[in-house]
Parts: structure tokens; sequence; C-alpha cells
């Protein structure tokens, strides 16, 4: 079974704490994070041009701001691109810092070429070996609810893989202006 994309993360951020920021991966993930908040959210930091950075930003913001929970919700072609990020979020262990990934197997900013995924590499077992304890293989409704709870509650980092289908949802495009991004999100974490 595979969730759709689009209602997946409109699952985990519905009824989103106010210390709850998320740090949306290159493209879909992005889009969905601001379709789900009906526009542009002042607690998310979308990335532009920055393939591979979602979850290291997402591990900056967590070591810099342990007041809030942080979670890095990118594709599975970003997180192929930035796995070393990993082993660093392993090493660190930030209890506030959550990876999700939404897995189609796809390489979809670049075409939907089939990722690397499709090709025997396990991102759970990946986060295992970096050091990652709470480790969960998403596939269906009961599994994305429980991982929703886990975002708002949770006081351990965590690895998710969201197995999602290959659909392709409309682009739902927010704010692109890096100043105005890093600003607001700077006042949002101020306000916490």
């Amino acid at each position: 079974m595979s969730l759709e994309r689009r209602a997946a993360m409109a699952t985990l951020l519905a009824d989103r704490p106010k210390n709850l920021f998320v740090v949306p991966g290159l493209g879909s993930t992005t889009w969905d994070a601001a379709a789900a908040a009906g526009g542009n959210d002042d607690r998310d930091f979308y990335l532009w041009g920055a393939m591979g950075g979602a979850a290291m930003i997402g591990l900056g913001l967590a070591l810099a701001q342990p007041k809030l929970r942080v979670a890095a919700i990118t594709g599975d072609g970003e997180m192929l691109m930035g796995m070393g990020s990993l082993a660093t979020i392993g090493v660190k262990q930030p209890a506030n810092l959550f990876v999700v990934v939404f897995d189609n197997g796809l390489y979809g900013e670049t075409g939907a070429q089939a990722s690397h995924t499709q090709g025997g590499v396990d991102l759970c077992n990946v986060a295992r070996a970096c050091g990652f304890e709470r480790v969960l293989d998403i596939k269906d409704d009961d599994g994305l609810r429980a991982l929703a709870t886990m975002l708002r509650t949770s006081n351990k980092m965590l690895f998710a893989r969201v197995q999602i289908s290959q659909d392709e949802s409309p682009r739902f495009l927010p704010e692109k202006d890096g100043v105005v991004i890093k600003d607001r999100v700077r006042r949002a974490v101020e306000a916490v």
C-alpha cells in the first residue's frame, strides 16, 4: 500500500503545535507543506535550490533552538543526496529532531527517473546504521497517524520512511524569497 503524498503531509501537520517547525525538502514536500498550511506558514523553512540540505538545516535549527520541535520532511531523492547528514544527526542525537522521508522511488525533480530506493537502498537500515534508535517504516494511514502524534509528543529523535504513491499532485508554490523566509522563520522562533 502507498499513501497519497499531499494527504500524508496534511495528516502529519494537522493539529500542529506552535513549537513544531518544518524544514521541507526541495520540490514536492515544500509544495505539500505549503498546501497543508493553506499558504505560507511562518514555521516552515522552505528550501529552494538546496537539494540534500533539509536534514542538515533541520539539525542546525534543532541544535540552536532546543525549545522547538523540528521535522525535516523530504523526499527519497533528496535524502539519498544528503545521506551523510544521517551520520551527523546520529552522532549528535538531538531529541527534538524528526527526519521524515516521503519515498515514492523516484527522482521527481529531475524527470521521475527511478531512485536508488527502487534499486534496493533501504533508508531505514541506513538510519539505524547511523545511530537512529527509533526508525519507522510507514505504509498505511494508522502508521501515519501514529507518526503525526510522535511529531507532537516524542522526546526522542526519530527517522521515518513514508511510502507514498508515484502520483503527482498539483504544485502549490509558497514564498521563494530566501530573505523573507529566513526573517519570518526567525520571528516565529522568537514568538515560541
